[in-house]
């Protein structure tokens, strides 16, 4: 499942973020790359190590937990504390998949990174080239969204970000280890959740809402890791 969540940000957030990103102090990404990936990945990154990191991280995990399309859809366990990268100039990212395992920075905790997830900061109109373009089981989709919005994918699949021709394209990147490791049943009760909610409020039967939610929840109980 390839999913966009419109509007995870607002205007004003990105805006603030984009004030502190424009001034900031920008490293080789390639820091972060591995194996095959270290020769693929020509961008720039914001250190880890930097407080700006940080502290705009911790803004996008509080609007993450208030955004029920996106816990509905990856069930989250675990998220790495967000990063961010900017291209520009020929800037591009070739063809590679994420390391399955990676450790939250300053200490032992590993996260299994079942998604993936790009969440842009910058307007489509402000940079040409730059496409998120993730290989999936119904082709190859190219992802380029407005400033605010994010798309989520599986982390097993192979992905690109083409070459910036003009401009710079800013964005978040992370990785979640979902309470549901298994991609097919993780999208299973997304649609389920997703039917339950569109009944919610409709002339729908209490008793066959009840136990659609019922069966939701059973499946989570056998499902879930916690």
């Amino acid at each position: 499942m390839i999913l966009p969540i419109t509007n995870v940000l607002t205007a004003h957030q990105v805006a603030q973020m984009r004030e502190h990103l424009d001034q900031a102090s920008w490293v080789d990404g390639a820091v972060t790359a591995g194996g095959q990936a270290l020769s693929a990945k020509h961008n720039l990154q914001l250190s880890e190590q930097d407080p700006l990191a940080r502290e705009l991280g911790d803004a996008i995990l509080t609007a993450l937990a208030r955004n029920p399309l996106f816990i509905s859809a990856a069930l989250p366990l675990k998220i790495l504390p967000p990063m961010f990268n900017r291209y520009s100039d020929g800037g591009t990212y070739g063809l590679h998949v994420d390391n399955a395992i990676r450790v939250i920075p300053g200490t032992v905790t590993r996260v299994r990174t079942d998604l993936s997830a790009t969440l842009f900061l910058a307007e489509p109109d402000e940079y040409e080239g730059g496409e998120l373009e993730v290989e999936g089981k119904y082709g190859t989709q190219r992802v380029r969204l407005n400033a605010g919005d994010m798309i989520l994918y599986p982390s097993t699949s192979l992905h690109r970000v083409t070459p910036v021709t003009q401009g710079a394209r800013v964005a978040a990147f992370f990785w979640i280890q979902s309470m549901v490791r298994d991609h097919e049943r993780r999208e299973m009760l997304f649609d389920l959740d997703t039917s339950i909610q569109s009944l919610t409020g409709a002339e729908a039967e209490g008793q066959d809402l009840q136990r659609l939610t019922a069966i939701y929840h059973r499946l989570i109980q056998q499902w879930a890791d916690t």
